[in-house]
């Protein structure tokens, strides 16, 4: 595990400013909207609650929490990269405990804004670690690893497996708080969509005279290869070559910037890939 002073200074100095934002929101939105919100730190607050109201016995955050994590922690170690799950525990062990020393703050008593503006400030904090190239730990470990080892956007999954938790939340609590958080979820889902890209793929198709130097390019920015077809254009009846890539949405704006830099005429189409199969390079973690 090579450390590079610089650069894990700065990862871990946001790794920290992440685990007290989190922290923060889940004292000043979770807690007051009486919401759970999915994942480990969802299951946590439920079985805290469980644990308050039937049983009487107040239970410390921290303590469920790393519990929880304890086998994603595993997988982390053996499947995905050491230093990631190192700072992924950092994570998880700050937001513990600051969660149970800061005091709690009202900010609203609006369910709906809560729930809104909660699921926001998640979705940043999840998608600030992950370009730290950590995790909030729990269920994003076993996302990040069915997207590496399966190469497939697995975020949607996650919110699959929040619902049976808000289910459980809402036979035993009122079904009121349980559909609010979904939307807490659900707004925090999309934020993380918009803003962390790793996992998403783009397909370019190039209309181009310069094939060849257009995929030494893609390769070079990326380390994506490139097919090259034989095309017609239908208007001049003249040949056209059509180079063909799939890159991560992370890098697709650097590809583009690349293509243009060596042909300028080229004509350009960026599509959306909603599937993926096949080897399709992605850098690893470390």
């Amino acid at each position: 595990m090579k450390l590079n002073w610089k650069q894990d200074s700065q990862r871990f100095i946001v790794i920290l400013a992440a685990a007290f934002i989190m922290a923060l929101n889940i004292k000043t939105f979770v807690r007051t909207g009486g919401l759970y919100p999915g994942g480990a730190t969802g299951l946590t607050i439920l079985l805290q609650t469980i644990f308050e109201r039937f049983l009487e016995i107040r239970v410390p955050y921290t303590a469920i929490n790393l519990i929880l994590n304890a086998v994603p922690v595993y997988i982390g170690f053996r499947f995905i990269g050491k230093k990631f799950t190192v700072y992924s525990c950092v994570m998880i062990v700050c937001t513990s405990f600051l969660t149970d020393i800061i005091p709690g703050y009202v900010i609203t008593y609006d369910i709906l804004l809560i729930s809104i503006f909660g699921g926001i400030i998640n979705g940043f904090v999840i998608s600030l670690c992950l370009m730290m190239n950590a995790t909030t730990g729990g269920t994003d470990f076993i996302s990040i690893y069915l997207s590496e080892k399966k190469g497939m956007d697995a975020w949607n999954l996650i919110l699959a497996l929040n619902i049976v938790i808000l289910c459980i939340a809402g036979i035993l609590f009122g079904w009121d708080k349980a559909l609010y958080s979904i939307i807490f979820q659900y707004a925090s889902t999309q934020v993380l969509h918009m803003l962390y890209k790793r996992y998403q793929k783009q397909t370019f198709f190039i209309v181009t005279e310069k094939a060849e130097e257009i995929c030494d390019a893609i390769y070079e920015v990326s380390n994506h290869g490139a097919t090259i077809l034989e095309g017609r254009g239908s208007y001049e009846h003249c040949e056209r070559n059509v180079v063909y890539s799939v890159v991560s949405r992370e890098e697709a704006k650097k590809v583009l910037r690349a293509v243009e830099a060596v042909d300028s005429e080229a004509f350009i189409n960026e599509v959306k890939t909603e599937g993926l199969w096949g080897r399709f390079y992605q850098k690893p973690t470390d």
